[in-house]
């Protein structure tokens, strides 16, 4: 058999079906390429007369969406460059023939084309029975054409008596499809979609009320006006030298009405070797971080792609807010996601970049004030430490710690500060850290009463970030300070004698033990100092950690959560033990002050609930009376 070669056949009736149902996951985008075609023939027109092709006056380009819940149709008309018969023959018959294509290649020095696919106007047929499109070119002496196409690959096309340059494409919505002859459906998608389009987008009218006069002879005059859709000159387009802080805040408040302001923000300005603009803003944060993510809209030449940016954007950074616009992001043939390509990595390098300068500026320039919002933006800073090594390297030096007191130091600042006095025996520099200042009071005073310093770690993500500086930094060890008794905290071959006897200590242990007949702690004789209390619970570090990691990952050990693991110190130095615990004669006594002991150290841990709580407070009525 001879090899044969030849070219596959595609045939529009086969197609067609299957760019009307699938071309589009949500139907509702046909919205957008429609004024998205408007407006390319919009800028077309204004290309044309800025290099002189065209002399006539531009005139009102305002892009018209006309709705008729009667007879059933939504209209899409622009007094753009308009077509010629031919032209439609050309565009319209053929599919994925993109006459914004073949323009753009012309034109390539002002290219503000949004269409390069050629595909959306199909998108039409999505949601109806019908589509006409009455055209007029701009070229002098041109006749009207009126196109005509009810979803078959058969058309039909005529003259029209279509007077003024520019195009309607009539939509005639289908049964299935009658939420988009819906007023304030159609209201939102336009926007959601078009709100930044670079041409005034027309959705009927509104009335607007002024008054005339003052006081109580003022006269409420209420006027209709032309309700147009779109701020066609967003913030992000602007240069940065010509923006107040009022500006910044204002655009904050068109994207997210009724927001909290935002702290700061970056403006993306870049041309090579790509195309970038945009706005990102560092939002007021909550603790729930997930419910902040989504909040950054991907634009390509002003025209909404999506709030999902997870491909362009770091992680970290989808818990800021803003607008990225670039017309160099590759997507999908229906705009509807990213595809792979080299310049997504650039781009997402960029912005990391960007951002971390910004911050290393407002550090540098204003550290008291930086200090004040440390707290709402360290999430999004931490999360980039633990996840993005290049911005790592360079937040170590503007991440910030703040110990009980409210001061704030670097991380290489807070090591200079405790290395003399927080060095452990094995040479590690130990930052101790509370999660709780207020519930934690008692530990956090033992670690100080010894002259430690104390950081307040206290956020969600802190467990995790501490981890990732003992990783990236093996002169440091983090310790909470309720994970061992004070004197432990920092290990040293430091040692206390016990006044008791190892016979009286032996006692001690083995009575704890009998009263106490509980899972889940294990009991320890230290001699501690008189100031220390006689009876407290510790949780070691790492059975800690690893509980608090298998929370926050929503995790269970073999089916079950791991259990709540806590270790019995008691101080055989403190008089209550020494003296009054085992000079009692009563045996029931005994046992019921090791019990009051016992809860008065849980009660310390906040472990005190419920009916326990309840017979303690009796019990210490009763020792009071």
């Amino acid at each position: 058999m001879t090899m044969e070669k030849g070219s596959i056949s595609v045939q529009s009736q086969n197609i067609f079906p299957i760019i009307k149902k699938f071309l589009y996951a949500d139907h509702d985008i046909f919205l957008r390429e429609l004024i998205s075609n408007a407006v390319d023939a919009s800028q077309k027109l204004k290309t044309l007369v800025n290099k002189g092709v065209v002399k006539s006056e531009i005139g009102d380009l305002t892009i018209e969406v006309l709705l008729d819940e009667e007879a059933k149709t939504l209209t899409i008309r622009d007094r753009g460059i308009g077509m010629t018969e031919d032209e439609v023959k050309k565009y319209l018959n053929q599919v994925a023939f993109s006459s914004a294509e073949e323009f753009v290649k012309k034109y390539k020095a002002e290219n503000t084309i949004i269409g390069h696919f050629g595909l959306g106007f199909y998108s039409a047929f999505m949601v109806s029975d019908k589509v006409e499109v009455i055209t007029k070119s701009y070229q002098k002496n041109a006749k009207a054409t009126r196109w005509e196409c009810d979803g078959e690959p058969e058309y039909f096309i005529e003259s029209s008596d279509k007077k003024e340059r520019g195009t309607d494409v009539i939509l005639h919505i289908n049964e299935e499809s009658k939420e988009f002859l819906d007023k304030n459906r159609i209201e939102s998608l336009l926007k959601k979609y078009c709100r930044f389009l670079p041409i005034p987008i027309q959705f009927g009218t509104k009335t607007e009320t002024t008054y005339e006069g003052e006081g109580e002879d003022a006269k409420e005059i209420a006027t209709e006006v032309a309700n147009i859709i779109n701020n066609t000159d967003p913030a992000w387009k602007k240069s940065p030298s010509s923006l107040t802080d009022e500006d910044y805040k204002n655009f904050y408040n068109e994207l997210y009405p009724f927001s909290q302001p935002p702290l700061f923000w970056i403006h993306l300005n870049i041309d090579f070797p790509f195309n970038l603009t945009g706005i990102l803003y560092f939002p007021k944060l909550s603790q729930q971080l997930e419910v902040q993510k989504n909040k950054i809209q991907l634009y390509s030449n002003q025209v909404y792609v999506t709030d999902d940016v997870k491909d362009i954007v770091p992680e970290f950074l989808t818990l800021m807010h803003g607008v990225i616009d670039s017309p160099d992001i590759p997507l999908n043939v229906s705009r509807s996601y990213l595809q792979s390509d080299h310049n997504v990595k650039k781009i997402t390098g960029y912005i990391t970049k960007k951002v971390a300068e910004k911050l290393q500026s407002l550090f540098k320039k204003d550290r008291e004030l930086y200090a004040s919002k440390w707290e709402e933006i360290a999430p999004i800073v931490k999360y980039g430490m633990l996840t993005e090594d290049k911005f790592y390297d360079k937040a170590k030096n503007f991440a910030l710690l703040k110990n009980t007191e409210g001061e704030n130091f670097t991380i290489e600042e807070y090591q200079d500060k405790v290395k003399s006095n927080q060095t452990d025996k094995h040479g590690k520099i130990v930052f101790l850290y509370a999660n709780q200042q207020t519930d934690q009071n008692t530990f956090i005073a033992a670690a100080k009463n010894r002259g430690y310093d104390v950081l307040l770690l206290d956020q969600i993500i802190d467990n995790h970030f501490i981890q990732h500086l003992e990783h990236k930094n093996d002169k440091i060890l983090f310790v909470r300070v309720d994970s061992d008794t004070a004197d432990n905290l920092i290990q040293t071959d430091e040692t206390v004698e016990s006044v008791l006897s190892d016979k009286d200590q032996e006692k001690v242990k083995t009575l704890f033990e009998t009263v106490l007949k509980k899972d889940g702690h294990s009991i320890q004789l230290k001699a501690l100092t008189k100031d220390d209390h006689p009876v407290m619970i510790t949780r070691p570090e790492f059975m800690r950690r690893m509980q608090e990691m298998q929370r926050l990952q929503g995790m269970g050990m073999g089916g079950a959560d791991m259990p709540d693991f806590h270790q019995l110190v008691i101080n055989s130095n403190h008089p209550l033990i020494a003296d009054k615990l085992l000079k009692m004669k009563s045996e029931q006594k005994k046992e019921d002050f090791v019990k009051y002991l016992y809860d008065l150290a849980r009660l310390n841990q906040q472990m005190l609930k419920g009916a326990d709580l309840s017979s303690f407070i009796n019990r210490s009525l009763e020792f009071v009376s």
